[in-house]
């Protein structure tokens, strides 16, 4: 059995954005179970809260910003690597301002402040991709090398490459979550000297401070500039040793490293899935965390399909036959796509269409060469949909209809053809709020993937006019 941990009261905290150097209030509150991690930003006019989800991020420059709508918010890596080593699944983040606050620049003063509010466990139902093949992945912008491998727990390994002048080498390792508090979360961001004007001039770091980073020294200093560079950092006592300009003495030997690992972490929290793989990351940055964790959704969205391609058995009863299906649905002769239900649970059904060449559009699409359209698979999938939909409100029952909102995504993979038999199958994305229904539809015929679309439709009252 595997759980998950729930914030028993919110908590606030306050500090300067890095980059921004604005004051901001946060605070992080207890969520319903399957919202996920959602940010709000409490100082703008409009109503928009933002998953963290990878499919969200806006931008990877010098941190991970997420968009939705006109609302941002940036430098969330290191709470959420907070909240992701904590098992904290739900969680609502509200900011009164455009950045969470940099803290120390580490994940430490996040986890205590958690730690201190206190936790209840319960069961997770969050579902565990499990890596069954290795690959690798080269950003071709950057040189970061990631290699993902099999493994029974979640192990991430970091490997820095400083010239011999500066830190030399550096390899950071987790081999499961439990660690992060003690060994990890309280590694702090860096920056290399050489950095800095740059990052200043483009508008960036503006709460940056070396009491929230460590700044490498990547150039030959004498004497003279570093006692110049202390007084312009206004740190006549900072701690200048082993390449390395900081508040305090470096944390770890390797805290670097160790703060690469934290981001990484962070990044991956993205995915909304917990991962079960050893990934070993070679100069990783944000920008190729990013990439890796849509990677992990593609092949996770993937291993989704091959585990729940649906099976039918022609010879067994359906759950709803053509009759049961249109005390739910409107359409009617011929534009009814559904013939049966074969499965329905409360997260999923499956239906199925039988493909006739009697079918009328044959005539006009691709005469001599009939093909299904695709545009009418994805309806097909709809009205599969939305039987689960319907399913799901107490007088669903020639009540309610469902109004389709967008589709994302969109793929058809193969041809269907007359005498096909289409297995439809829609699954829960996320809970249904407010009527809104987020769907994942794949169509099959037999074993093979032949279409597939993520569905967004909305539940409304049917307006009877008698």
């Amino acid at each position: 059995m595997k759980f998950k941990n729930i914030l028993k009261k919110s908590v606030s905290i306050s500090g300067v954005g890095l980059h921004t150097g604005r004051q901001v209030d946060m605070q992080i509150s207890p969520a319903d179970g399957g919202s996920g991690i959602r940010f709000f930003r409490s100082d703008l006019d409009i109503n928009t809260f933002i998953t963290a989800d990878v499919s969200n991020v806006f931008t990877t420059n010098r941190g991970t910003t997420l968009k939705s709508g006109e609302a941002t918010i940036s430098t969330i890596e290191h709470l959420l690597s907070a909240l992701h080593a904590l098992n904290i699944e739900d969680a609502l983040v509200t900011v009164n301002g455009p950045e969470i606050p940099i803290m120390d620049g580490s994940a430490k003063s996040f986890m205590d402040l958690i730690l201190a509010a206190g936790l209840d466990q319960t069961e997770s139902s969050r579902e565990v991709f499990v890596v069954k093949e290795a690959f690798n992945f080269t950003d071709p912008d950057n040189g970061a090398e990631y290699a993902v491998y099999p493994s029974d727990d979640f192990e991430l390994n970091v490997i820095l490459h400083f010239s011999e002048s500066t830190l030399g080498d550096m390899v950071a390792t987790m081999k499961t979550k439990e660690p992060f508090y003690q060994e990890i979360s309280d590694s702090r961001t860096f920056v290399f000297l050489s950095e800095i004007e740059p990052l200043f001039d483009s508008g960036l770091i503006r709460g940056g401070d070396i009491d929230n980073a460590v700044v490498i020294i990547d150039k030959p200093m004498s004497a003279e500039e570093t006692d110049h560079l202390r007084k312009k950092l206004g740190k006549p006592d900072a701690t200048i040793e082993n390449g390395v300009i900081s508040s305090t003495p470096l944390r770890h030997k390797n805290e670097p490293a160790r703060h690469k690992l934290l981001d990484l972490l962070g990044d991956l929290a993205l995915l909304g899935k917990d991962i079960q793989a050893k990934i070993v990351a070679t100069r990783p940055g944000h920008k190729s965390n990013v990439e890796l964790a849509k990677i992990l959704k593609t092949k996770y969205q993937e291993y989704r399909r091959s585990m729940g391609r649906p099976l039918y058995d022609p010879n067994a009863v359906p759950v709803m036959n053509t009759e049961d299906i249109k005390t739910f649905l409107p359409h009617r002769y011929p534009f009814l796509l559904v013939d049966k239900v074969i499965e329905i649970t409360p997260t999923y059904i499956v239906g199925i269409k039988n493909v006739s060449f009697n079918e009328g559009f044959f005539q006009g699409h691709f005469p001599g060469n009939p093909v299904f359209p695709g545009v009418l698979q994805m309806e097909a999938l709809a009205q599969t949909g939305g039987i689960l939909a319907l399913k799901s409100v107490s007088d669903g029952e020639g009540q309610w209809d469902t109004y389709f909102l967008k589709m994302d995504n969109v793929k058809f993979k193969a041809k269907v053809l007359p005498g096909d038999t289409l297995i439809l199958k829609m699954e829960l994305m996320s809970p249904i709020r407010r009527g809104i229904i987020q769907m994942m539809g794949t169509a099959y015929v037999g074993n093979k993937l032949v279409s597939e679309g993520e569905l967004t439709a909305q539940i409304v009252k049917r307006q009877n006019d008698q």
